[in-house]
C-alpha cells in the first residue's frame, strides 16, 4: 500500500470520526474533544495533500500552508481562503486556551468537516 493510500484510508477514519463527535449534543466535553479532532484531522489533511501532490503533480511541499497554497496553483482543489484559515485557528488553539475561543472555534467545525468531505472526494477521484 502505497503512502498515499495508507493516508488516505486514515484521513477518511479522523472525518468520519469529526463528524461523529459533532453529532453529539455540546457539553465541554464533547467541544474538547471536536477540537482534538479537528486538529487530528487538519494534520492529516494536509499530511495527504502533501503526498497527493509528490505523487501525482511531483510537486514538494513543506507546511500546511504551502501545501494547500500549491493543491490551489495545481488545480487539485478550489481555491479557498478557509483553508489558510484553518490552518491558523489549528495555530492558535496549540498556544492559547480559553473558552471564547474554543466556542467561536467550534461554531465553524460544521464548515471545517464540508472542507474535510469534499478533500476527501477529490482526492479519491484523482
Amino acid at each position: 500500500m502505497s503512502k498515499l493510500s495508507n493516508l488516505l484510508q486514515e484521513l477518511e477514519k479522523a472525518v468520519n470520526r469529526f463528524e461523529e463527535v459533532l453529532s453529539l449534543e455540546k457539553n465541554d466535553v464533547v467541544r474538547d474533544s471536536a477540537i482534538l479532532r479537528f486538529e487530528f484531522t487538519l494534520d492529516l489533511s494536509w499530511k495527504t495533500v502533501k503526498a497527493f501532490l509528490e505523487e501525482h503533480e511531483g510537486v514538494l511541499c513543506h507546511s500546511p500552508k504551502d501545501c494547500f497554497r500549491k493543491a490551489f496553483q495545481e488545480g487539485t482543489i478550489d481555491y479557498d481562503d478557509f483553508w489558510i484559515e484553518l490552518i491558523d485557528i489549528r495555530n492558535e488553539l496549540a498556544h492559547t486556551y480559553n473558552d471564547a475561543l474554543s466556542q467561536s472555534v467550534y461554531d465553524q467545525f460544521p464548515k471545517a468537516l464540508q472542507h474535510f468531505k469534499i478533500l476527501l472526494q477529490k482526492l479519491i477521484k484523482k
